[in-house]
């Protein structure tokens, strides 16, 4: 009962707060006006008592009262003009680009209340500045796969290593057209924000797609990292089986998982593609598993944010990539409502994501 009680007063209190913020000077800029109107007018009443019970000439008494108002009009004015000429400089700077600037918030009265909503309205412009170099780095990032499998078949087919066939070419044309797709796709990151991503679920089988896949990986090995010695494997039990979630979003999953394994690993080392049932109807546990140094305990969730890289004995690698490719994957995941991670494994890195085969196909 008397948590009850203290909080219908609290609520009372913020109503009654509400209802008295008009007459307070600190929390509104109306009474604030009103409060200097009333205090000239008592300066000048006072004033002019003091020259009726005074030898003191009526100018005198004028000029001191005008003097006195002038004084309190300008503090007043400086306090209430201080605020909007910071909000002004900091407008001027986001316009050209510095989306850093923030206002102080030392009021409580309506320019305050305008002072957050201009912190808030700079903070969201430099989240959207971010994002618009993200989507440039994204762009970057998913397209470098598939232009490097195209130019692979096109370079071996002018060298004259391979022939012009109907199998070469059958290859060239669906890494144009994942490629082109994968520009579709990446543009709907700026629908990501909204909720509002393109979903079309199905139902695959899974070895068929995953050897097409790593087929594909192949394809790129030599170009996007220059590791011909690594070896790809793909584990699928049982082998008729089947899931259900987005074949294209998944590919960005794959890729870019066998991607990354592949730049980590050791000199003829090996990367394995597993794939398991899930847990329901639909269901898929998959697992991509190197050779290589594996991630550390305390790095395991940084590389899974845009641009998080991980470090070897405190040093960065530098393999050529952005960052951005377990961060492309886990947002291809969250999409499916699946989870992603990084699982304990005795030697190398293993990455584990389970889709739950529920999603649902949508535009």
């Amino acid at each position: 009962m008397s948590v009850q009680r203290e909080s219908t007063a609290r609520r009372y209190g913020h109503l009654l707060w509400r209802v008295l913020r008009p007459l307070d000077p600190f929390r509104s800029v109306k009474a604030a006006l009103g409060g200097l109107v009333i205090i000239s007018v008592g300066i000048t009443t006072v004033l002019l008592l003091l020259a009726y019970r005074s030898d003191i000439g009526l100018q005198v008494i004028a000029i001191i009262a005008i003097i006195a108002s002038l004084l309190v009009t300008q503090f007043v004015a400086q306090g209430l003009a201080s605020p909007v000429l910071e909000m002004t400089s900091a407008a001027r700077a986001m316009a050209r680009g510095q989306y850093e600037r923030r206002v102080r918030v030392t009021r409580r009265d309506e320019l305050g209340d305008l002072a957050h909503a201009f912190n808030r309205m700079a903070a969201d412009l430099q989240a959207a500045d971010r994002q618009r170099k993200e989507l440039v780095a994204n762009v970057s990032h998913e397209l470098r796969t598939p232009i490097a499998g195209l130019r692979a078949v096109l370079e071996n087919v002018v060298d004259g290593v391979s022939e012009a066939d109907p199998e070469t070419m059958t290859t060239a044309l669906r890494q144009t057209e994942r490629l082109g797709r994968l520009v579709e796709q990446l543009l709907d990151l700026s629908r990501l924000e909204n909720g509002v991503v393109p979903l079309q679920a199905r139902d695959f089988r899974v070895e068929p797609y995953l050897t097409t896949v790593l087929a594909d990986a192949r394809m790129a090995l030599g170009r996007g990292h220059a590791r011909t010695d690594v070896k790809l494997r793909l584990d699928v039990v049982p082998g008729g089986l089947r899931a259900r979630a987005d074949p294209e979003r998944l590919d960005q999953v794959v890729t870019n998982l066998v991607d990354n394994a592949v730049k980590h690993s050791p000199r003829n080392g090996q990367v394995t593609v597993v794939a398991r049932p899930g847990a329901g109807p639909g269901g898929l546990v998959l697992e991509v598993r190197d050779e290589g140094p594996g991630i550390p305990q305390a790095q395991r969730d940084l590389v899974f944010e845009r641009f998080g890289r991980g470090t070897i004995d405190g040093v960065q690698a530098h393999d050529g990539g952005t960052g951005l490719g377990l961060a492309i994957a886990r947002w291809a995941v969250d999409l499916h409502g699946g989870t992603i991670g990084v699982a304990e494994s005795r030697r190398g890195c293993r990455i584990r994501l389970t889709l739950p085969g529920n999603a649902q196909a949508n535009n």
